[in-house]
């Protein structure tokens, strides 16, 4: 693991890092914040993934995430959102390929060697994070877009490895969606079967969630149709899953949107995993 920055941020150290990753098949840049707890003893982990077009810088430099964790004795980390350079498949559109991983482990050609973010957050990244850093076996998820949908989707398939979960305008129900029907026949083929996995609507009917969900949605959202928040609130209410589904006056999809409504949902992490 290459040390890429590490900065003095609200006590704790804002660091950058790069490795070989075995699960992507390329060099991966990630983020780790560090609040002033870990210097006296390991901290519980926040997993924050970001969405279409983001890279690991996205979110450190304009979430606000810091300030809160630093309060509450958390870590962040901030993985990348696909893998990157020379060799791996990309598209010209902003929605598939480079910067558009969605989570999952590719099955089709050109995207199965390199695109396998679901094994590369899941297992990979966390035993590097869990190796270098001072942090407990203790891990809350959330995420922004394509990142609220790979939170969701990763931590009702995996209870047992998170307990604490969130989301900031999750691209709540992708197989209906042209924001997940496209990817997901890209990267997973045509067999729609093989996609309800990568859907947060229909995990949540068919799995739910060990504990209570907080998700925020912007009102004013420029891509609440693609988003398809009312599947998921409407899921949540018929299959009684314990939570609370804002939906936030005024606000679009930016990150100004998550940035106003951080503080809530690391105070919400934090409740959850000391």
């Amino acid at each position: 693991m290459e040390t890429i920055s590490e900065n003095r941020s609200f006590d704790g150290v804002q660091g950058v890092y790069k490795h070989a990753s075995d699960a992507c098949g390329c060099d991966m840049t990630f983020a780790v914040y560090l609040p002033p707890q870990a210097a006296e003893a390991p901290v519980p982990v926040l997993w924050y993934l970001s969405g279409l077009t983001c890279t690991h810088e996205n979110a450190m430099t304009k979430a606000g995430l810091q300030e809160h964790a630093a309060m509450h004795g958390l870590a962040v980390v901030y993985p990348d959102t696909s893998p990157r350079g020379e060799g791996v498949a990309d598209d010209a559109a902003y929605d598939l390929g480079q910067g558009a991983g969605f989570y999952v482990n590719a099955t089709r050609d050109p995207w199965k060697p390199h695109f396998r973010m679901y094994d590369y957050v899941l297992t990979e990244l966390r035993d590097l994070v869990s190796g270098n850093f001072a942090v407990q076996d203790r891990h809350g998820i959330t995420g922004h877009s394509m990142g609220g949908h790979g939170a969701l989707t990763i931590a009702m398939r995996n209870p047992d490895r998170f307990q604490s979960l969130s989301a900031f305008a999750p691209i709540a129900n992708p197989t209906q969606s042209d924001w997940g029907r496209k990817q997901l026949s890209a990267y997973l083929g045509d067999d729609e079967a093989s996609w309800a996995d990568h859907d947060a609507t229909l995990l949540l009917e068919d799995k739910g969630w060990q504990g209570d969900i907080l998700v925020d949605q912007g009102g004013a959202d420029q891509f609440l149709d693609l988003l398809k928040p009312e599947a998921l609130a409407g899921m949540m209410t018929r299959r009684r899953q314990p939570g609370t589904f804002r939906m936030q006056k005024g606000y679009d999809h930016s990150y100004f949107f998550v940035n106003s409504f951080a503080g809530d949902h690391v105070a919400w992490h934090a409740e959850r995993l000391y």
